[in-house]
């Protein structure tokens, strides 16, 4: 039986009522299996980042079900779902969100402080997760002091700090060149193949198509293939 990072049936997501009711997601079934690398393509509003939401428990569902790995985060509380995200999952967003006035290891140190890390372990792992996305120069420098793509790479270094299964990526790539860009989605092809990781990326670029195992195609809220 093939192992799935990613199961979901039915997922509906409802924004307002009557006449401003507006219908985010509409019944979308989605298996991603583990290990590989999926593009959800799709226009502006056609759903991405609400599913990329609901599958990381940042939004909720208001019908279907969500399973990752081996849990069952459909009826998951607030308390619950914050425990689950924080060791299981990895976000990636577009605008980098690193804090400007801490350097590149402390970006991803922070995170393993904040999840209780002993001092020694986080540091360790901190330096080996920047130097994985080719850093291990730059940990001192400050975001400012950092192209683009080195922010990018802070961002996905302090994403898999906490060693989590899946990586939702949403338009990740959405502010780089498209050299810089290339580079990014190489180096998640790379932690995909070398880290067994899997990542689901929300894109609109068809610059991914040469990177990803699989590209599945999101319209007005439903999936209209692959």
């Amino acid at each position: 039986m093939m192992n799935l990072a990613i199961n979901v049936q039915g997922l509906e997501r409802v924004y307002g009522s009557g006449s401003q009711r507006v219908l985010a997601l509409q019944g979308v079934n989605l298996q991603v299996p583990a290990g590989q690398f999926v593009a959800v393509k799709g226009r502006s509003g056609s759903g991405k980042t609400t599913l990329l939401n609901c599958l990381g428990g940042l939004d909720r569902g208001n019908a279907g079900t969500i399973h990752i790995f081996a849990h069952n985060i459909t009826h998951l509380n607030d308390a619950q779902l914050t425990e689950w995200r924080s060791k299981e999952i990895g976000f990636i967003f577009q605008s980098f969100g690193l804090l400007p006035t801490l350097s590149a290891f402390e970006n991803v140190e922070l995170l393993l402080r904040i999840a209780g890390i002993p001092h020694r372990q986080r540091q360790e792992r901190a330096r080996h997760c920047l130097e994985l996305v080719g850093l291990g120069k730059w940990i001192e420098h400050r975001p400012y002091e950092m192209s683009g793509g080195q922010q990018q790479r802070v961002a996905i270094a302090r994403a898999i700090a906490n060693q989590p299964q899946l990586i939702l990526a949403d338009e990740a790539t959405g502010e780089l060149d498209t050299e810089t860009g290339n580079e990014i989605l190489s180096l998640f092809r790379k932690l995909v193949d070398e880290q067994l990781l899997t990542i689901l990326l929300a894109t609109h670029s068809n610059q991914v198509d040469e990177f990803v195992h699989q590209t599945l195609f999101l319209q007005d809220g439903r999936i209209v293939g692959s």
